[in-house]
C-alpha cells in the first residue's frame, strides 16, 4: 500500500472514531435537552440504535478511506459523506425494526420517522462536519505539512 493510500486510511480511521464520539455526545445532549428517547419505539429492541450508529460510522469510514486519496475539492466528499451516512442509518433502521417486529409497513414508517427526526438528521450533519475537518487534514498532509513536534523530538541543528 503506497503512502498516499495509507495516510488516507489513517485519517479516515481517526475521523470515524471522532465521528462516533460526536454522535454519541450529540445524541446524549439532544436526548437530555428534549427529553426524548433516541429510539422512540420500545418494539425496536435494544440493538437497533447501536446498529444505526455503527452503520453510519462504517459508511463514513469507507467513504473517507476512498475520498481522502485525492482531497482537492471539499464539497463533493462532504455532501457524499452526509448522504452515505444518512442512507446507511435509514436502511439499518428499517431492516433492524423489521427484524424486531416483522412488519414491513411499520418498519418503513419507523425508519423514515427516525431519519427525519432530530437524531436522524444529526447523523449526516455531524458526518459533514467531521468530513470537512478530515479533508482539511488530508489536504495539509498532501501539501507537505507535518505534525507538530515536541521540544525533545526536534533535531539539535534545527
Amino acid at each position: 500500500m503506497d503512502q498516499l493510500r495509507r495516510s488516507a486510511w489513517v485519517v479516515a480511521a481517526f475521523a470515524a472514531a471522532g465521528y462516533l464520539a460526536f454522535v454519541v455526545c450529540a445524541f446524549g445532549f439532544v436526548s437530555l435537552f428534549t427529553d426524548a428517547e433516541v429510539i422512540a419505539s420500545p418494539d425496536a429492541g435494544l440493538l437497533v440504535g447501536p446498529a444505526i450508529v455503527a452503520a453510519a460510522v462504517v459508511a463514513l469510514l469507507l467513504h473517507l478511506g476512498r475520498a481522502l486519496r485525492r482531497p482537492q475539492r471539499m464539497a463533493g466528499p462532504v455532501l457524499l459523506a452526509a448522504l452515505w451516512t444518512w442512507l446507511a442509518a435509514l436502511v439499518v433502521a428499517v431492516v433492524g425494526y423489521s427484524l424486531a417486529t416483522g412488519t414491513a409497513l411499520a418498519s418503513m414508517l419507523f425508519g423514515l420517522g427516525f431519519a427525519v427526526g432530530w437524531f436522524g438528521l444529526l447523523i449526516p450533519a455531524l458526518a459533514a462536519l467531521v468530513t470537512s475537518f478530515a479533508v482539511l487534514v488530508s489536504r495539509g498532509e498532501q501539501g507537505g505539512a507535518r505534525r507538530p513536534r515536541w521540544p525533545w523530538e526536534r533535531d539539535e541543528d534545527e
